[in-house]
């Protein structure tokens, strides 16, 4: 089942001009910087921002526009489980492929090190993390409008609303001892966890100031690198299996 998924997914023309469009940015983003570490930053605004927003609303117009196959597939004596599951792990493929041959390639090339390794796998995660909300999004809305539109009001929170958030949280509290608090904040958004690990991998966390600094003392390390990981592997879990629990108790 995956392998025809997988194959009627690559075969999407969205899928195809994602890619190209992610290979010219990344293509030029090394060609136009004198080097390595100024393209990567610019990579890394490309990954925070247009990866995760084409992986929620693909997956959602996805699941969406394959609910006659899916009802087709539970009428049938399959799992809803085994169905559900194929579906993640057919998107989740092709979004990271897509990453990988549209941005992973000119990283492995320009950046063969740790830090262009580690970009690349903060990008399949966000690619991954992003499909699961979108299955999120989808399983508790019946209607195609209102679920893509909680598909980009998801991705708009993320990407911009939760840092104004925790500025606001910050300004207001700034006379108290709120270091830990803003760590568990900064847990609370995978974009943020893969933006500061990847600063910090490129050493400039120092233009973060004292919250760079806060950082690096907690996440600079062997084990902050691991637990950091560890939670966005949650963000991958924690949606998918809402969402698988709502689908197999879902009249379709």
């Amino acid at each position: 089942m995956i392998k025809i998924i997988l194959s009627d997914i690559l075969k999407n023309k969205i899928i195809a001009i994602y890619t190209i469009v992610l290979s010219i940015l990344s293509w030029s983003s090394f060609g136009m910087e004198d080097n390595t570490a100024k393209g990567m930053l610019t990579i890394l605004n490309v990954i925070l921002f247009t990866v995760p927003l084409v992986s929620i609303l693909f997956s959602t117009i996805y699941i969406y526009n394959s609910a006659e196959f899916i009802e087709l597939l539970v009428s049938q004596p399959i799992k809803r489980t085994k169905i559900w599951r194929n579906l993640f792990i057919s998107l989740s493929l092709a979004t990271s492929i897509a990453f990988f041959i549209g941005a992973g390639l000119p990283l492995l090339i320009y950046s063969p090190d740790t830090s262009g390794g580690i970009m690349m796998i903060i990008g399949v995660f966000i690619s991954i993390i992003f499909v699961s909300l979108a299955f999120l999004s989808a399983i508790f809305n019946r209607d195609k409008a209102k679920g893509i539109g909680s598909a980009i009001l998801i991705w708009l929170f993320f990407a911009l609303l939760f840092d104004g958030l925790v500025l606001f949280f910050l300004f207001q509290f700034s006379d108290y001892p709120i270091e830990k608090p803003m760590i568990f904040l900064t847990s609370l958004n995978p974009i943020d966890l893969a933006r500061i690990q990847m600063l910090l991998h490129l050493d400039v966390s120092a233009m973060m100031g004292y919250t760079g600094a806060l950082f690096k003392e907690y996440f600079g390390n062997f084990i902050g690198f691991i637990i950091s990981f560890i939670l966005l592997i949650i963000w991958i879990i924690t949606p998918y299996f809402i969402s698988l629990k709502k689908f197999n108790t879902k009249d379709l």
